[in-house]
């Protein structure tokens, strides 16, 4: 089986009993999503070793999981916390909730019993599953109450948040900022970094009125033991985090890099960031402070 090159949206609609499942996958079809219903998740390995296989062409799959057992759940989780190594993969969890009386009411609608309670009351399959679903609702990327929705509000609702998330996770880039502390930090950075325990060039004279654009001061940063210890170790945390901020369907995650003066330190280091991550997304720098420099 060869590896799937282009990256596969999977879909894991799950949630309360009688909260909507059944209009979500409906909702997902009309979106051309590749959809099973009641998956078990002791199968989901072995399915998702069947959409890697490269010579098929799904690119978005939808899975109802609707878990009613303890060993469901264990085998769920451990499979989720194997998907994000899967870098053909973006993974989402839809979590549809609903409040207990509209769920009772919805039961005595239909005349069905709940799957939790088949021979006792709705309200207390409700609760008992309610607990069993509490972890995983807090794993949910996106949860949607329905009490109040009807179900052509719901599908249009899942509609508006889905139809457009290839072209939302296409988009997702990164932007290095460097910046000098003396000058304040930046307010729309999301993650900031601090690398004024680096050796500094303004303290050789000949490079004073350099920045970290230029390549002897590029490589006067990148020298020393500590600098390199620093990128390996940054740039390893930086490949794990950047696929969760794109999971969560941010569009842009900007990363402040900070010195003394936003001149040498902090723009080299943006700029060998922004290349390195230039192979997997798309990255910008900019420099907020490299001209503030006295006597410019």
């Amino acid at each position: 089986m060869t590896k799937k090159e282009q990256e596969t949206q999977l879909v894991i609609i799950t949630g309360m009993s009688g909260a909507g499942k059944t209009v979500a996958v409906q909702s997902f079809e009309d979106l051309g999503f590749f959809c099973v219903d009641n998956l078990p998740p002791a199968l989901l390995p072995k399915f998702l070793e069947l959409m890697k296989d490269s010579s098929n062409n799904i690119e978005n799959v939808a899975l109802v999981m609707d878990l009613r057992g303890r060993e469901f759940f264990d085998a769920l989780f451990e499979v989720l916390d194997k998907l994000v190594d899967e870098p053909w993969l973006q993974e989402h969890i839809l979590f549809l909730d609903a409040q207990d009386q509209a769920l009772v009411s919805r039961y005595k609608e239909t005349r069905r019993s709940h799957p939790l309670a088949k021979d006792g009351l709705p309200l207390d399959g409700i609760k008992q599953e309610r607990r069993m679903l509490d972890e995983l609702r807090g794993r949910a990327q996106t949860i949607i109450e329905t009490t109040d929705l009807k179900p052509r509000e719901l599908r249009e609702q899942i509609i508006q948040t889905y139809a457009n998330t290839q072209k939302k996770r296409e988009i997702f880039s990164v932007q290095m900022v460097s910046f000098g502390f003396k000058y304040g930090v930046p307010i729309d950075a999301d993650l900031i970094f601090d690398v004024r325990f680096l050796p500094n060039p303004h303290y050789v004279e000949h490079m004073q009125p350099l920045t970290g654009l230029n390549s002897e001061v590029a490589s006067y940063v990148f020298k020393w033991s500590d600098t390199q210890k620093f990128l390996e170790k940054l740039i390893d945390l930086l490949q794990f985090m950047l696929p969760q901020y794109k999971r969560e369907g941010k569009s842009q995650l900007i990363i402040g890099i900070g010195c003394t003066g936003g001149q040498h330190r902090s723009v080299a280091i943006a700029e060998h960031l922004r290349k390195h991550f230039s192979t997997g997304y798309v990255t910008h720098a900019s420099h907020r402070d490299i001209d503030k420099r006295k006597g410019h």
